[in-house]
């Protein structure tokens, strides 16, 4: 759950966008649709509406990947569950990358190895891993997510876990949920990104932030960092308060206006005033974030530095 002051999340379900199948309208009629540019093609069979408004990759892919999910629920005849990273866009988590199969999971093959856009998990489910979301069978947010830890590499399943438990998924559920998965595979990785997992992230680039630092061995370091300033009090992204030393990550459309920038520049300048030093973090620094903060760190961290193998595949 969110700890600073004003922050709130909650679970928010996707809203899936409207789409067409090949098999319910004539071909000259899809064809006509294409060339007009009104619909998009965003996978065998499946269409949906071009947006009329600007969306940015990472929107365009989740959009395409949500309309790919409602295609497959309507092609499908046997009993199925969406799961895995889909079943994290239907819940409406952010995810590190978006996924190019639709994740379906049931107690037989559900075509992936005719549809490669279809990846097909045969197994059993209790009935309290099931559940319905934007009304499509979905497993439960706590299955969900160990699936995604145990398959998915550490970084992508720690923005998932992130989100999830910042969004109230108790600690307890998702602990539950990795250690009653009977599949092995992936079974060490998922315990290993669930111990670092914090409720505390607001966002993907700050889970990438801590991630990266913890991978390489650093101090885990506390989420959402009270510092007390003349302007009053300030909540960093993360940091170490022993050290006061903080990260803030910053992503592309933090600063909408000059006016925020500004407040931002007041806020940077008072937290440095207390004697913290602060590194600003963005998506381009993330492979030389460890060497960028292990100078402000005392020289024992550097001398006992030693990678998080588990946290490496």
């Amino acid at each position: 759950m969110p700890r600073r002051p004003g922050a709130s999340a909650q679970i928010e379900p996707a809203q899936l966008p409207t789409v067409w199948l090949t098999r319910d309208r004539p071909p000259q009629v899809v064809a006509e649709k294409l060339r007009s540019g009104r619909w998009e093609r965003t996978s065998h069979g499946v269409y949906v509406a071009q947006r009329a408004t600007e969306e940015s990759p990472y929107e365009r892919a989740r959009r395409r990947a949500l309309a790919n999910i409602a295609g497959t629920d309507r092609r499908l005849i046997a009993p199925h569950w969406f799961s895995h990273e889909s079943a994290a866009l239907l819940w409406g988590l952010p995810t590190w990358t978006v996924p190019t199969r639709t994740h379906v999971l049931g107690p037989r093959a559900a075509g992936g190895e005719r549809t490669p856009s279809i990846a097909s998990h045969v197994g059993a489910l209790a009935d309290g891993d099931l559940t319905v979301v934007s009304g499509l069978p979905v497993t439960s947010l706590a299955r969900t997510v160990a699936d995604c830890l145990a398959t998915l590499p550490p970084l992508h399943g720690l923005v998932i876990a992130d989100s999830a438990l910042h969004r109230g998924l108790p600690v307890a559920d998702l602990t539950a949920a990795v250690h009653a998965r009977t599949a092995r595979n992936g079974a060490a990785r998922a315990r290993a990104v669930l111990a670092i997992a914090d409720d505390g992230a607001e966002s993907p680039g700050e889970s990438a932030a801590r991630f990266v630092v913890v991978r390489d061995g650093m101090p885990l370091p506390t989420t959402q960092v009270s510092v007390g300033t003349r302007l009053g009090t300030y909540w960093a992204d993360l940091g170490w308060e022993e050290f006061r030393v903080l990260l803030e990550y910053d992503g592309r459309t933090k600063y909408g206006t000059s006016a925020d920038l500004f407040d931002e520049k007041r806020r940077h300048d008072a937290l440095v005033e207390t004697g913290s030093r602060v590194l600003r973090v963005t998506s381009s620094d993330l492979s030389s974030l460890t060497k960028r903060v292990l100078p402000l760190l005392p020289a024992s961290v550097s001398r006992s530095l030693r990678p998080r193998r588990a946290l490496a595949a």
